[in-house]
């Protein structure tokens, strides 16, 4: 029986043949007259060993859904790209909206960068925003903890198969989520697929944000797929000379939006920002806090220097700013949300 799954499973047959091919009754003979021999006969050979078949019982066995080239519910967005995906391997859902944005970034995030990055991530999330990024370490990482905080929709799209997760350190967030993969089951990791998982981040969004990225960073391929394809971009501004902020402070350079919180994320995507109940702080609190913004980021001591608080006073203070959700520590030092 033809089948289009066995022809996208068929080497040599890449997207755009893979588009002309379904427009025939993908039989042999019409994919011999069409693309000639030598592919009808490795089609013909994928037909007799029921490849599709199997790939489609690993898949369940597997909870995935196959959406593919043919099928009603292949993401329009995706058939702009130069070489669209024939298959996608899904775990869970595919975004619900166009209100989604892609967050990339380092896999050797930075303290700052990381709980930045999870603290706008999960106030997206909840604003109706659904995050797609690549389930990497580091910028990706925070993105997708920070979107299933907020209770919003996330999707991890890979540079593997489902069935071969990489990083492994990832497994247990991934599977609290939604996974994207365009490669056959048993697809191992390298080094030349991740680039082009990119491609599908960015079609997927609606705007790109890349928050920490150096010179030769992967997400500024993720960033240039978004240009190409007319989606914002959006880059987060880090220190200059900082090695692993080059890449975004170029992308600003050259043009990308200038972020610096949920807000300007919410107005580059057009969303209305919700409303927040203000918070109030009086004596220590408004002390620690007032002195906090002044200095962007300071350790405990140096507030209690500042304020003319004990130390040990000042740490009860940070500790009840940080459970309010206006500060942030990391490595010992603390800075305003």
């Amino acid at each position: 029986m033809p089948d289009p799954l066995a022809l996208a499973l068929t080497p040599q047959i890449g997207p755009r043949r893979l588009q002309q091919a379904l427009a025939t009754d993908l039989s042999v003979a019409a994919i011999a007259d069409l693309l000639g021999c030598e592919i009808a006969a490795a089609y013909a050979r994928t037909l007799e060993q029921g490849l599709a078949e199997k790939e489609r019982e690993k898949a369940a066995r597997l909870g995935l859904r196959l959406v593919g080239m043919w099928d009603s519910d292949y993401p329009p967005v995706l058939w702009h790209l130069e070489s669209p995906p024939a298959v996608l391997y899904l775990k869970g859902e595919l975004p619900p909206s166009e209100r989604n944005i892609g967050i990339v970034g380092t896999r050797k995030a930075s303290p700052w960068a990381t709980a930045w990055t999870h603290k706008v991530a999960r106030e997206l999330a909840e604003a109706g925003v659904g995050i797609i990024s690549g389930l990497a370490l580091g910028i990706d990482a925070a993105s997708h903890k920070g979107a299933l905080e907020g209770g919003g929709y996330t999707l991890g799209v890979l540079g593997s198969a489902i069935d071969r997760f990489y990083p492994p350190q990832n497994r247990a967030l991934a599977e609290q989520m939604n996974v994207l993969s365009e490669f056959p089951l048993g697809t191992p990791p390298q080094a030349g697929l991740f680039p082009r998982r990119n491609r599908i981040v960015a079609a997927l969004a609606k705007a790109v944000l890349v928050v920490e990225a150096g010179e030769k960073s992967g997400s500024l391929i993720t960033a240039r797929f978004a240009a190409e394809l007319g989606r914002d971009v959006l880059a987060v501004p880090g220190r200059p000379g900082d090695a692993f902020s080059l890449g975004s402070n170029r992308l600003i350079q050259d043009g990308a939006g200038l972020v610096l919180n949920t807000e300007d994320v919410l107005n580059a995507l057009g969303v209305l920002a919700p409303k927040k109940q203000a918070v109030q702080l009086e004596g220590s609190e408004a002390q620690v806090y007032r002195a906090l913004l002044e200095l962007s980021e300071a350790l405990p001591d140096d507030l209690a220097q500042t304020t003319g608080l004990s130390t040990a006073e000042t740490l009860s203070v940070l500790m009840m700013l940080e459970l309010k959700g206006l500060v942030q520590s990391s490595a010992g030092r603390y800075s305003p949300l």
